[in-house]
């Protein structure tokens, strides 16, 4: 074991040392860190539009090893710029900084505001580090575990993925998450029949022959919706406030570290579960944070340990996002669906199958996108700040423009155009009904990986269904699945909560000290 460590960080430091001796990386990491955060900062953008504009832009032009330079640093930076607005507006830029609004607000109001996003940025940095250490590690763990993997839990895993994806992310309804999902899986069936090569659902229009591309969907499902929504709100109402020092003191830092690792562990967890991605650890971090302290009221009040529990999460839930994406195709958020659309139009499918050294080089551009995010974040905040002044009405035309040139640059047709509007319309009604619409994507994404390995069982097996429970893997994941259905039928809810109750009235009675009966 102690070898095997050994060798990935030798891996990782080579890869490391290539990439720090090309200026050509600088270049990248510089502008697409800066871009990411500007784009976390200004509300009603998010870390899954810079990725997906930039997936639209780079597209298939590029080397994919340069692409994923601009791509995560894009997507670091916009996880951590979302602080920005959240800690001097109360307004999150991003949903996975919604829970930093609620102890950077109070602190920015007593004139600390310049203390938090110092705080933050170390935070987000050391964070960042500990996914990108977690990835080095147990990617490779689950890599060897993954190539054990048959087409049965092949296809359990991508239901899976589906149905987690949206439970978590719906905001009332939980049926709601998995009709979007389920949408995202019929127009992955769209298309020829990966196995017959038969025509399904193309209506005589032969644009469709090879399902729904990528891009055109990321952009109209992620874009349009976000672009729509920026419009109707109108400019921002929040005015920011003097922020004073930035720089953090290293007492600080050393005082509140365990708190660092914490979170960065709960997000690097949360983050490899398929689907769920920054804004859920974010909010979990805080919720345990919250739990464990020793001053519990002060959070939401203006606490450095509430802060930090949900600033730190979110960044290490990027790491955590990128395993699940490397061992088995399937993203752990929004922004590593989009990564996903990248690495498959480059024809680099995700698996056992990919290159080991693509994996230490994703590693290498995490670790220095976080450096280049401490940096930029530390000593040029104040320029960043000022962006939060920019009007919607400026930046989003803008955005609409860089967005269709990035859907037409891929395909280079304006079918994509089309597609892209028509995919924006339905997911802004979707999204005004309250329907999440990231289950939709990773619906399209996973649908493919369903589809196939589900009907490869079948014919391997004779149509026999018993195949799904007969291997162990396939039965564990099938009772997952299962449960999970089950776990949201309000009769099973109700059956549990009066279980629990039950148990919790005859534990109290059992504590209540019998007194003895007075003598007559």
């Amino acid at each position: 074991m102690l070898d095997f460590v050994a060798t990935q960080f030798v891996n990782f430091g080579v890869s490391l040392l290539d990439l720090a001796s090309d200026p050509l990386t600088y270049v990248y990491l510089v502008c697409s860190v800066s871009l990411g955060i500007v784009f976390g900062a200004l509300p009603g953008l998010t870390a899954t539009l810079a990725v997906t504009i930039l997936t639209g832009f780079f597209g298939n032009k590029f080397p994919v090893e340069q692409s994923l330079i601009a791509l995560i640093g894009a997507y670091v930076g916009a996880i951590y710029g979302g602080s920005y607005p959240s800690i001097l507006l109360s307004i999150p830029g991003t949903a996975a900084s919604a829970a930093t609004a609620m102890d950077g607000y109070p602190l920015a109001q007593r004139g600390r505001g310049g203390e938090a996003l110092g705080l933050t940025t170390t935070a987000s940095m050391i964070g960042t580090m500990i996914g990108t250490f977690c990835l080095l590690i147990f990617v490779w763990i689950l890599l060897a575990l993954s190539s054990q993997i048959a087409s049965p839990e092949k296809a359990l895993l991508a239901l899976f993925g589906i149905l987690v994806s949206g439970t978590l992310m719906s905001s009332d309804l939980v049926i709601k998450g998995w009709i979007a999902g389920l949408i995202g899986l019929a127009m992955a069936m769209v298309g020829l029949d990966p196995i017959l090569s038969e025509q399904r659902y193309v209506f005589g229009w032969s644009y469709l022959l090879s399902g729904f591309q990528v891009v055109p969907v990321l952009m109209g499902c992620f874009a349009i919706p976000q672009i729509l929504l920026g419009l109707r709100s109108g400019p921002l109402t929040g005015t920011p406030i003097q922020v004073g020092r930035i720089l953090p003191s290293l007492g600080t830092v050393r005082r509140y570290l365990p708190t660092i690792s914490r979170s960065g562990a709960i997000g690097v967890g949360i983050g490899a579960l398929p689907g769920v991605g920054e804004d859920v650890s974010g909010w979990v971090s805080y919720g345990v944070g919250k739990s464990v302290s020793r001053e519990p009221e002060r959070f939401g009040k203006g606490s450095l340990e509430g802060l930090l529990s949900s600033e730190t999460a979110n960044n290490a839930c990027i790491g955590g996002a990128l395993i699940p994406l490397l061992v088995l195709g399937i993203p752990g958020s929004p922004p590593a669906a989009a990564l996903l659309g990248a690495l498959m139009i480059n024809n680099v499918t995700p698996g056992p199958t990919i290159d080991p050294m693509l994996i230490i080089r994703i590693v290498a551009i995490l670790a220095m996108a976080s450096l280049t995010m401490f940096v930029l974040g530390l000593f040029m905040a104040r320029i960043f700040i000022r962006v939060l002044k920019l009007p919607r009405t400026i930046f989003l035309p803008v955005v609409l423009v860089l967005t269709t040139i990035g859907s037409f640059s891929v395909g280079g047709g304006t079918n994509d155009l089309f597609l892209m509007i028509v995919v924006g319309l339905v997911s802004y009604a979707l999204i005004r009904m309250d329907y999440p619409i990231a289950p939709l994507v990773i619906g399209v994404i996973l649908g493919g990986l369903f589809d196939e390995t589900f009907r490869r069982s079948l014919l391997i097996s004779d149509g026999d269904l018993t195949t799904f429970v007969t291997r162990p893997g396939a039965a564990i994941l099938l009772t997952l699945n299962l449960l999970l259905i089950l776990s949201q039928v309000p009769a099973v809810q109700r059956f549990f909560r009066r279980r629990f109750m039950r148990g919790r009235r005859t534990e109290t009675s059992a504590k209540i000290p019998i007194e003895p009966k007075e003598e007559a």
